[in-house]
């Protein structure tokens, strides 16, 4: 990874900035440790809040489209798409919508097509699997000048909005298009970054570019180093900031109601485990889908007690783990009882979701013959190198396994450090 030098280009080079929090202490910052509490009577903002109350004047004269899903709602939860058409200072034209699709109908890995918006008649162009050229056509073929990107993000590398993001101030670039993101929180912390660092040549739409699994920043923040570090031509980038958002607050700190941004995202503390145990993925044990607690269950037919025991025996901090049976509904084992765990985290601030993650996977080898590595190597390109995998199978420990990615993680920190925007 070759993060850790100056930037390319300076930070004015992508354009006017709105900014609403004072900078990020740097001893904090390095660490990725910055915290605080809200002062008292201060209420989180939204990007789309502040872009309302200031009369949408950073669209005033553009022809818009917005990238969104149905997380893209206001606190009283109606969407923006809907609150702008019904705008008239607004000239909303288009909306994009990625995987799961504008409203959410589509499972995982699928999307819901093109089509025209039953509620506002407005054309929706699909972004799923699409990039480069393929999505600048699209971005031409709109209409629009102006792309904005409002769509809930949980935390993780290998969550996919992260890179339609990337992919769509790409795009906008070679259509001549300006990009305004409207942030949003990161509902697990935006205090640390945490795991192994992707290798670029492991690339897929689960991770475009070297960013650890656990990024520890906000969509806008991301948006800022997308466009300074990994993007051949930077785009006309415009961030509308959050104000009274905090490092250390978890979602139920931001006072916004919580939609699930996927279909097996269903809660907050969905969100606190997945940049964890979505390594399951790449198993052949299930990693919760088709339950009511999807990435908190995970299990498969012949396992036991001894796997909890196991992992309970690690003293890993914050977490503590149930045996468990469960019965999926779709996904691996469908209508199967399996057995396995359940992640209880009892205290958030001390819990590494990554750490945990790596953890169960090494005790689940240790503790269950049937334990399989999917036959593709997913799990390879989910945490972002083959080091995860052939360290497990040469009888490594997570500590061991944690300690190998330390190098690549501490040059990301420096990296990361000079995008963070809030305190």
């Amino acid at each position: 990874m070759k993060l850790s030098g100056p930037s390319r280009r300076s930070l004015l080079a992508a354009g006017p900035i709105t900014l609403a929090a004072a900078s990020v202490a740097p001893e904090a910052a390095a660490t990725g440790e910055a915290g605080g509490s809200h002062p008292r009577g201060t209420r989180l903002r939204t990007g789309f809040e502040r872009l309302a109350a200031d009369g949408y004047a950073l669209l005033d004269g553009h022809r818009v489209g917005v990238v969104t899903n149905p997380t893209g709602v206001t606190r009283d939860v109606r969407h923006i798409v809907d609150v702008m058409h019904a705008d008239d200072r607004v000239d909303l034209a288009a909306v994009f919508g990625p995987e799961h699709g504008f409203r959410g109908t589509a499972q995982a890995g699928g999307s819901e097509g093109r089509h025209d918006d039953p509620a506002t008649g407005l054309p929706v162009y699909d972004t799923y699997g699409k990039s480069g050229q393929a999505l600048a056509d699209v971005f031409t073929a709109s209409g629009v000048d102006t792309v904005v990107f409002d769509i809930q993000d949980v935390g993780a590398r290998f969550y996919t909005y992260i890179w339609t993001l990337y992919d769509c101030m790409a795009a906008a670039r070679p259509a001549g298009k300006r990009f305004v993101v409207l942030d949003r929180p990161n509902p697990v912390t935006g205090r640390a970054a945490l795991g192994p660092v992707l290798h670029r040549e492991f690339a897929t739409f689960v991770g475009r570019e070297p960013v650890a699994q656990a990024h520890g920043m906000t969509v806008a923040e991301l948006a800022l180093l997308f466009n300074e570090e990994f993007l051949a031509e930077p785009v006309p980038l415009e961030t509308v900031l959050m104000s009274g958002w905090r490092r250390a607050d978890f979602h139920d700190a931001s006072g916004l109601p919580w939609v699930p941004p996927s279909p097996n995202m269903p809660t907050p503390d969905t969100a606190l485990v997945y940049s964890g145990t979505c390594l399951f993925e790449g198993t052949n044990l299930s990693e919760g889908r088709g339950t009511a607690r999807p990435f908190e269950l995970l299990g498969a037919e012949g396992v036991d007690g001894r796997w909890a025991e196991a992992a309970n025996g690690l003293g890993l901090p914050g977490v503590r783990f149930r045996e468990a049976y469960f019965a999926p509904t779709f996904s691996k084992f469908q209508g199967k009882t399996v057995g396995g765990v359940q992640l209880h985290v009892h205290d958030r601030a001390a819990f590494d979701p990554v750490r945990t993650g790596v953890a169960l996977l090494v005790t689940a080898k240790r503790v269950w013959s049937g334990f399989a590595w999917r036959p593709d190597h997913w799990i390879d390109k989910l945490t972002g190198s083959a080091a995860v995998r052939t360290m497990i199978d040469a009888g490594a420990s997570a500590d061991e396994v944690a300690a190998a990615w330390q190098d690549d993680l501490t040059a990301f920190r420096r990296v990361r450090r000079r995008y963070l925007r809030y305190r």
